[in-house]
């Protein structure tokens, strides 16, 4: 692993912490801004100006990387911005021919809000029935949280299950929602409607923030956490049954060479592997094909959303903590699922962005575009002039429902959370849901491990939870835009307000995202408004908000599957629709020594929001993991 392992037994205290050296790693004590003890692991390869691979590089929820400022985060109140070592117990550590291997009872790949719930609820069982069992938890964002961006209007109910104590605690939730409005949007109007919302109870807060504090939790109880390791493949036995994970290499240069930082990948291996990697995990993908996941329960495919994000700090007279706003209509057609959402934080910030259903038809349609356009609506300008914005982001998110779920047991584990996806679409809202499910898998792997009984309990209780019962009365919402706009209103109001969720029916999905996109010829070009620069912005500004940076000389992370259709289908039939459907301009046609077109991939730029994974017509880029650490940067999304 060529960094520092930190391992103790029992104890939470750093100073009863035992070090376990690698090659070429050597310690610096440092000291954080509130004066907790940290460490932060120097390589000795590695250049100083380079985080990737040495400085900063740190396990735990606490760790903060170079380029994140940390007066800044003490400003907006986080409250988390200490530097933590962790805690726990590796319980082997070998050395295989050619990577080191560590092993684990519980391998859980991605520390968002289902991989920690599962984290926390195993170590809570360990506790209670005093059972010694390890549990890690491997995360390719640069620190926690780094990588979590959401609305984010929460719901608490799983985490009253979990943590009850939370406020007591002091979890970053305190902004209750104060008012619920609903608009349909025209150009120059905004009509209100009854909002089918119910968010009583409710906070608004920024999820990555959240995260961080679930993090740190997860650690008190003895969990380890890996920020900065992409997991980037299953490990198999040879009766094909899951037993762990790998880290991807780091130090590959672009053509394939070893750097003088090369690092090889690390092998985790679980008696059972817990996949939460979020909305499209590249593993959980993988593993459901693997074992015909959607086909044993004749599940469909799922359907995606693509939601962009900004954080603005605004006028303080124009502030009023807690109020919710969510809009239908303009700048979308009657044809294109979506809408925005505006929440009033904490700290006279706010949270807007637009969410646009990725089974639209018109691949001229770009959806940074019409973010842009909705900030210059007139019954939104006026409370955002004036402002600053602190931060930008964008992430795919479920929309399938219950149609869509699939078989989540598979030989060695289980998949949680969003890969496997659970949002309830009416709510608009899936944190709760995916922590519920973490929580659900975690006393079934833990059933397994203690008394013998069988990872399927995972499943049987997953159906006999609140979650299910959520997810089938909010089963048809989604379908019924698949009729248009209008229609889906209907179809939801009668839902809604007359059948409450207790249909004779349920609504099947329409095409696959990437099928529903038309041909170019079948639509005009939508030509968009130059931003400008106050409240409408480029993408590179933007861009430079998100704090995203990989280290460029490495291998691109975004695979084409034949590198010939980008220019023979994609920009000939469809007008070059990768150029518009990713938020982060990855993917641009410049012209060769011929002045021919040729498609250019910026892996640098990406979000990691997996829209390109998603949406090409023809399933020809693979998205999979880049260099651990590498990606966008949140802290208040």
């Amino acid at each position: 692993m060529h960094r520092l392992l930190s391992i103790s037994s029992k104890s939470t205290s750093l100073k009863n912490h035992k070090q376990l050296q690698l090659p070429f790693a050597s310690p610096i004590s440092s000291t954080s801004p509130k004066g907790h003890s940290c460490f932060q692991y120097f390589h000795q390869n590695s250049p100083s100006s380079g985080p990737r691979f040495g400085l900063d590089r740190l396990f735990s929820s606490g760790y903060f990387p170079s380029r994140v400022n940390l007066r800044e985060h003490e400003r907006n109140g986080n409250g988390f911005s200490r530097l933590k070592g962790f805690v726990g117990e590796v319980r082997s550590f070998s050395s295989e021919i050619d990577r080191e291997s560590i092993e684990y009872d519980v391998v859980i790949v991605g520390a968002g809000p289902a991989g920690l719930s599962a984290a926390i609820r195993f170590k809570q069982l360990c506790q209670e029935k005093n059972a010694d069992f390890s549990v890690c938890v491997v995360e390719k964002g640069a620190e926690v949280g780094a990588h979590i961006i959401s609305g984010n209007v929460f719901e608490p109910r799983a985490l009253n299950e979990l943590l009850p104590q939370w406020k007591e605690e002091e979890a970053p939730i305190n902004i209750p929602v104060s008012s619920d409005k609903f608009w349909f949007l025209t150009k120059d109007h905004a009509i209100s409607l009854p909002s089918p919302f119910d968010n009583k109870g409710n906070y608004v807060i920024s999820l990555s923030q959240l995260v961080r504090w679930m993090g740190v939790k997860a650690e008190e109880l003895g969990v380890e956490i890996y920020p900065g390791f992409a997991a980037s493949e299953i490990l198999y036995d040879a009766d094909n049954k899951v037993v762990g994970i790998g880290t991807n290499d780091m130090g590959i240069a672009k053509d394939g060479s070893k750097k003088e930082n090369f690092q090889r990948g690390v092998a985790l291996k679980g008696r059972f592997t817990l996949l939460a990697e979020g909305c499209r995990g590249s593993l959980s993908q993988k593993i459901m094909k693997e074992y015909n996941l959607r086909e044993k329960v004749q599940a469909q495919h799922q359907t995606y959303a693509l939601g962009i994000k900004e954080v603005w700090e605004i006028d303080e007279n124009k502030h009023k903590p807690g109020e919710v706003l969510h809009t239908l209509g303009w700048p979308l057609n009657s044809k294109t699922y979506g809408g925005s959402f505006l929440y009033h934080m904490k700290d006279r910030q706010i949270s807007i962005g637009l969410v646009v259903a990725l089974n639209y038809r018109n691949p001229y349609l770009n959806p940074y575009e019409e973010f842009q356009r909705v900030k210059h609506h007139p019954s939104i300008k006026p409370l955002l002039e004036g402002g600053t914005v602190l931060q930008y982001g964008a992430r795919t998110l479920n929309e399938g429902g219950l149609q869509s779920v699939p078989y989540p047991v598979f030989p060695g584990g289980a998949i949680i959370g969003c890969s496997a996806g659970f949002l309830n679409v009416p709510k608009i809202k899936g944190t709760h849901t995916a922590m519920k499910s973490g929580m659900l898998a975690a006393e079934a792997t833990f059933g397994v491990l203690r008394e013998g009984s069988n990872m399927e309990a995972y499943w049987d209780a997953l159906r006999d939870s609140w979650v299910w019962e959520e997810l089938h009365k909010a089963r048809n919402y989604r379908p019924a835009f698949e009729y248009g706009l209008l229609p889906g209103l209907a179809i939801s109001a009668m839902e809604h307000y007359v059948l409450r969720g207790k249909s004779p029916f349920t609504l099947k999905h329409g095409k696959p995202d990437n099928e529903a996109t038309d041909v170019a010829r079948l639509h005009s070009p939508i030509h968009y408004p130059k931003p400008d620069g106050i409240l409408s912005f480029d993408v590179p500004t933007s861009l430079h908000r998100s704090n995203t940076n990989h280290e460029h000389d490495q291998p691109a992370h975004l695979r084409l599957r034949d590198p010939t259709i980008p220019e023979s289908v994609n920009l000939s039939e469809y007008a070059a629709p990768e150029s518009r459907y990713c938020p982060a301009r990855v993917y641009e046609y410049v012209p060769d020594e011929k002045n021919q077109l040729k498609l250019q991939i910026n892996a640098q730029n990406c979000l990691h929001c997996k829209a390109c994974d998603i949406k090409d017509p023809k399933q020809n880029i693979e998205w999979t993991v880049p260099e651990g650490g590498g990606g966008p940067g949140y802290s208040v999304m």
